[in-house]
């Protein structure tokens, strides 16, 4: 029987995992904490999608356009005419499985304005859709689970994959349990690990989802996509943990944003924009709001309490916990924060790397949003990705005989257990902390040459103690060996940003102020041997 390797358990990866299972493929699904503590759970706003029975006008077609729009050009149009083709499949095959969406009084499901859009596709579960879809796909794998082709392994880590000849065969796990390495071998291995929060620290997002598998794979031979471009959200709200999200779906009811000045609000996006203003793009809205030297307040108490406690209770709540606010009568203040990554593994239509048998979904995977995503899009690429790379899977001949790795795993594990005996005088947690601050402040929402240059030269800084501290045994083993490839991500990501002399999307250069139709194409980047290699991708390899 066929067996696949997948690495992370949020939406994407069940996704895969439950596709693979109907195809009769065995799987073994794993994470470092259960589906439940996901990343994926904290997906408010909603899932877009064109229903079959839409009567206001929406299409395909038009969901396409906004997408294609939205991404700046950069978004290959055969994987976005997929995408959104399948949105109302995806829609009603999660209702089946026992997704809870919000309905009018006819029980169809409801949607709402998000930014970007010509239409109201964005269907949702009051303000907690990811965390009903990931209810609902636990539910169904463990049907899969009980029938033995689904296996769990939890509390486990990707280390490295097992690549020979330009070809995946599995992968090294570090069991948190058992504090070793292990060597397992698959037909494929499917990286559904997420965006790359911990490079900035503080974002909207679980800092679980650190980077770490991309970077490393990137150093192990698989090439990159679009790095630069990275999504911040316009409306979070400070806490002493996190940037808590203060959904789309705020301002998709009629939220407003504004700013006070001698005892007036300023409505500034609807007075540059007009009525549609606070639904532009995340990154218009987070450009405007970076320009301004104001304290920024999004206003939703107009709404009434009986529409925010029916449409709104997770921000009712979230803010009441969090900041002591009482949206029914006063505002919330907000600022832009980190919030996606539309740059990461590079893969081709089937959702495979440049590595045979390597696959990437999710977040993790740079296919769908080009310069920047659309509101309610992600929760659909990361079931619509899942399911692309399950059928490319099960469609293949592939398995039988692999390479024997085993001297591989064996000098994996002396440096584990080197460095798991030994103590630091340089806190690897402290260096991860100096690079989130370099990160912020020299890859924001609005960047320049001379601050890229010096956010380089820290990261080269960090990278040079990193190859030669000794590591702190005090914290868990996977922090200390993590390190390496998460500056080389980071490294990565900031030499994408230099390169990319233009300004398009989430990627504005206040020393390049205008679009450059010569930047029209994606960037990939490569690594060989400490080699950084950028070049634009032309051709559209990864999308044909």
């Amino acid at each position: 029987m066929k067996h696949v390797l997948i690495i992370g358990s949020g939406i994407s990866g069940m996704v895969c995992a439950l596709r693979c299972a109907e195809h009769g493929i065995q799987v073994t699904l794993v994470s470092h904490v259960p589906s439940e503590r996901s990343q994926s759970v904290m997906a408010a706003g909603g899932i877009n999608a064109v229903l079959p029975d839409d009567e206001t006008g929406d299409s395909i077609a038009s969901h396409v356009e906004d997408t294609l729009k939205g991404g700046c050009g950069l978004g290959g149009k055969k994987a976005v005419e997929g995408l959104c083709t399948y949105g109302g499949e995806i829609l009603q095959w999660l209702e089946r499985i026992g997704t809870v969406f919000s309905v009018d009084d006819k029980g169809r499901p409801l949607s709402r304005a998000f930014g970007g859009q010509s239409h109201k596709r964005t269907y949702y579960c009051g303000a907690s859709t990811g965390k009903q879809i990931v209810s609902a796909l636990v539910m169904e794998t463990r049907r899969f689970e009980s029938a033995g082709l689904i296996r769990r392994r939890l509390w486990c880590c990707f280390h490295s994959a097992l690549i020979k000849d330009g070809a995946c065969y599995g992968a090294i796990l570090f069991d948190e349990a058992r504090r070793r390495l292990e060597a397992v071998y698959a037909d494929a291995v499917v990286i559904a690990t997420g965006g790359q929060n911990a490079l900035f620290g503080k974002t909207t997002g679980s800092t679980q989802c650190d980077g770490y598998a991309a970077g490393k794979l990137f150093m192990q031979g698989a090439e990159l996509k679009n790095l630069e471009f990275i999504q911040y959200h316009p409306t979070t709200m400070e806490t002493p943990q996190k940037r808590m999200l203060i959904s789309e779906a705020a301002r998709g009811e009629g939220g407003r944003l504004f700013y006070r000045r001698n005892g007036r609000n300023i409505y500034f996006m609807e007075d540059k924009y007009g009525s549609g203003g606070n639904l532009m793009t995340r990154d218009v809205v987070s450009r405007e709001i970076d320009a301004l030297d104001e304290k920024i307040y999004l206003d939703i108490s107009f709404l009434g309490k009986s529409v925010i406690d029916d449409r709104l209770p997770e921000i009712r709540d979230l803010c009441a916990r969090y900041g002591g606010i009482d949206v029914t009568r006063e505002p919330i203040p907000v600022q832009p924060s980190v919030h996606f990554f539309m740059g990461g593994l590079a893969v081709h239509l089937n959702h495979e790397t440049n590595i045979r048998s390597l696959f990437a979904i999710g977040e993790c995977a740079s296919m769908y949003h080009g310069a920047n995503r659309l509101g309610g899009n992600s929760l659909l690429a990361a079931i619509y990705s899942g399911n692309v790379a399950a059928d490319e899977i099960a469609g293949r001949n592939d398995g039988g005989l692999h390479p024997d790795f085993r001297s591989a795993l064996e000098h994996e594990s002396k440096l584990l257990t080197r460095n798991m005996n030994t103590q630091s005088t340089y806190p690897v947690m402290y260096m991860r902390d100096m690079l989130a601050e370099t990160m912020r402040t020299r890859l924001g929402i609005v960047r320049s040459e001379d601050n890229l240059k010096t956010g380089l030269t820290d990261i080269d800084f960090y990278l040079s103690i990193a190859e030669r501290i000794c590591y702190d045994s005090s914290v868990m083993p996977y922090f200390n060996y993590s390190l390496t490839a998460i500056l080389t991500l980071a490294r990565a990501t900031m030499i994408c940003a230099m390169a990319r002399q233009e300004s398009r999307g989430a990627h504005w250069r206040s020393d390049f102020p205008k679009t450059d139709e010569a930047y029209g194409s994606a960037s990939i980047i490569a690594y060989d041997g400490g080699n950084y290699s950028v070049r634009l991708d032309k051709e559209r390899r990864y999308e044909s």
